[in-house]
This record gives structure tokens, sequence and C-alpha cells, in this order.
């Protein structure tokens, strides 16, 4: 059995080697170092993912962990511009945003507990209209007060709060100074019978920029028969959104029927939900919200519009991580920031499931999550620790872009 030990003086000028059996030192040769170097190597890789992040991410990653952080992405990280604290200075000063536009996006990446970092956390609560009120807030009635959707995003440590006119107009001159505002200003309300998905105007831009707001929010679903409509209306809202010096940040869903296929739902597969990106930013979105990607192939499933097989030989695979780096790339290459949403609350997995998407949006160039419904829809101490356990994954230097 040999050991690393000290050489006998003299014998040689490396580290020696320990004879058990003998219980002398030994002289090291120079093929013994190199094999003990491997061996440290050898160990060090199969541990750097506990080494790369807070024990408690870690332990909430369980046995994703290694794979999740350790993950090289098949686009470079080079290839894309990722979130850092002179996002506004690097993009946005060269572009056609005017200076309250400026001001309006700095103040919003400058606040909270990312505040500095480039990266986000937004919070959102406008599924009283898109979910119904009894959906949303039944599971903690106190949220059907406006005050305390702005409490907990201030309270959670967010960058802003995202909410319809009423909840943010008639909390507005209490809190519009304390904490960012982002008035949505379309939604698909869910009383009509038989339902319908269509995103229909609630407000004027004007009124937003009224109450103080630093950002507009609004959904366009791509891929439904009324998108041509929304799109024209969207557009034209983010131009005066910008003329009045506020930011512009787009919901990009998909919606179709027929993008379900074979019992396999692709609303959010890579390519779809890429190219709906690149449809938000071509309107002057200046971040994009999108459900994380799941699956890849719609268009391939769909057999409807274009696309190319280097999507899928050269630029993704079926890793998350992956998915996610082609929703930034259609980002025009993560110059706008792509914040991924939390999805639905389903109970005790919520804190692992939003630290699992939190992990996946940074390590592929994302600029942040848009939490909600696993925020509100339990205790208020309970939704602050889980806002505040995603926007540690952003504040974690040792969790890297891949």
């Amino acid at each position: 059995m040999v050991k690393i030990g000290a050489a006998k003086k003299g014998k040689s000028i490396y580290p020696g080697c320990f004879d058990a059996s003998s219980k002398e030192h030994l002289p090291c040769t120079s093929l013994q170092l190199v094999g003990f170097f491997i061996k440290f190597m050898y160990v060090c890789i199969h541990l750097k993912f506990i080494l790369m992040a807070s024990k408690t991410i870690t332990d909430l990653l369980g046995n994703k962990a290694e794979d999740l952080l350790n993950y090289k992405c098949k686009i470079d990280k080079s290839q894309i511009t990722v979130p850092s604290s002179t996002h506004v200075d690097d993009i946005w000063t060269y572009s056609n945003r005017n200076n309250r536009v400026l001001v309006s996006l700095q103040n919003l990446l400058n606040h909270g507990r990312l505040g500095g970092t480039g990266y986000c956390s937004i919070f959102p609560v406008d599924q009283g209209i898109e979910h119904s009120a009894g959906a949303s807030f039944a599971p903690n009635p106190i949220y059907f007060d406006p005050e305390n959707i702005v409490k907990l995003a201030i309270e959670g440590g967010c960058n802003a709060v995202a909410s319809t006119f009423g909840v943010l107009g008639i909390m507005s001159r209490k809190y519009a100074h304390k904490i960012p505002f982002v008035v949505k200003i379309n939604h698909n309300e869910f009383l009509t019978y038989p339902n319908k998905y269509d995103q229909t105007l609630f407000g004027t831009v004007k009124g937003a920029w009224n109450m103080g707001a630093t950002a507009i929010g609004a959904t366009i679903y791509w891929g439904s028969a009324e998108s041509t409509r929304q799109l024209k209306e969207i557009a034209e809202a983010f131009e005066l959104a910008h003329e009045l010096g506020m930011a512009t940040i787009l919901w990009c869903y998909t919606r179709n029927n027929a993008f379900k296929v074979d019992g396999i739902d692709y609303h959010t597969s890579a390519d779809l939900t890429g190219q709906a990106n690149h449809l938000g930013v071509t309107i002057q979105a200046d971040i994009i919200k999108q459900k994380m990607a799941t699956n890849n192939g719609g268009y391939l499933a769909t057999k409807h519009g274009k696309t190319s097989k280097l999507v899928y030989e050269n630029l993704t695979t079926d890793h998350p991580i992956d998915l996610c780096r082609y929703q930034v790339l259609n980002c025009y290459s993560g110059r706008v920031g792509l914040i991924n949403s939390g999805g639905e609350s389903l109970g005790e997995s919520d804190l692992q499931e939003a630290v699992i998407t939190a992990v996946i949006n940074k390590r592929a160039g994302g600029m942040g999550l848009i939490l909600g419904r696993k925020a509100f829809q339990k205790p208020f101490g309970n939704g602050i620790e889980l806002l505040n356990a995603t926007q540690d994954v952003f504040l974690d230097k040792d969790i890297t872009v891949a």
C-alpha cells in the first residue's frame, strides 16, 4: 500500500511515497506523481457540483444537481449576450430607446434583492382574470386584497410587481414609488361561455403611465386566429409606451389546438416558443416572458410553417438547458432578456421545481424568473421563502452560464 508522504532528505525533490510494509519513505517517480494527479482530478471533477453552489440549492436540486450544474450547452455561451450589471449600458444605450426608457429599465433592474446584478425576479398576479379569482385566490384568500399582492412582492425582494389596472391602480399612490409597477394591459377573461382564448385590452397605455408604471406588459397568443390583431394592437401599445418612457415586457405564448399532436403538447416546444420569442423582440419588447421549454419538434409534428433540420441537429438537444438556450438565442442572442414563468402551483414540490427552473434559466443565459402562483397560493411567509430561494440561484456566483 502506497501513501503520499515526505521523501527522505536528499533522495528526491518531489513529495515522497510511503511504503506501509517497510515503513520507509521512498522517492516518488514522475510517473507516480502523474498518477496521483490524475486520481486527484478525477475526484475533483465528480465532486465539482458540490463546490459549485450552496448546499441548500444542491439539496433542492437532488439527483439533478450534477447534471444541471455541470452541463455544457450545445450552443457555446460565447455566442450569446449574458445578463450583467451593465446590461442597460451595453445594450440599450445604442438602441432607439429614449432616455426615459433607459431610466425605467435601470430602475427595474436595480430594485430588490437582485438589484444591480442584471437579473430580475418579477412577481406577477393577473391570474384573477386569466384563471378566475376563485380558482387563483381560494387557496389563500388574503390575495383577494390587492395590497397583499404588492406587499408580497416587496417583502419577497422582487424587482417589480406585475398586475392588472385594477390591482395596481388602487394601490398606486401608496406603492408606485416603493417598487416598480408593471401594468398588464390585456387579458383573456375566463367568464364568457363557452370559454374563449383571446387577449383583450383592459385599459390604455396612458392610464398605466398616469399611475406611475415603470413598464407595461402584454400577451400575444402566437399561432392563434386572433394573433394578427393582437400583434398590431400590442406593437402600437409598445411604441406609445416607449414614447412615454416606459419599458415593455411581452408574455410570448403560443396558442392553437393544432399544436397538440398525437397526445403530445407542443405549445412549450423549443422551436415554437423560440419563434414566438423572435416575433416578440421584433415588435420591440425589452424583456420576453416565456414558459420553460419542455420538448422540441413542434414544427416537425404540426408540419406547418418552416424550420431547418439544423435546429435539431446543431442547435438543440433534449437537455432542458439546451432547450432554454434556444429560447435565449431567439431573443436576439440574449440582447433582449428572457424571463421564464414559474408555472402552476402543485403543492409540496413547488420549492424544488422553482429552484430547478431558476437554475435552467440562469445556466441557459436567461435574465430571471417571473413567478406567481407558486408563491401566492401558500402562506405569506412560505411565499417569501420560495421567491428568495429562486433569487438565491441568481445571486450564487458559483452557478454560471453553461
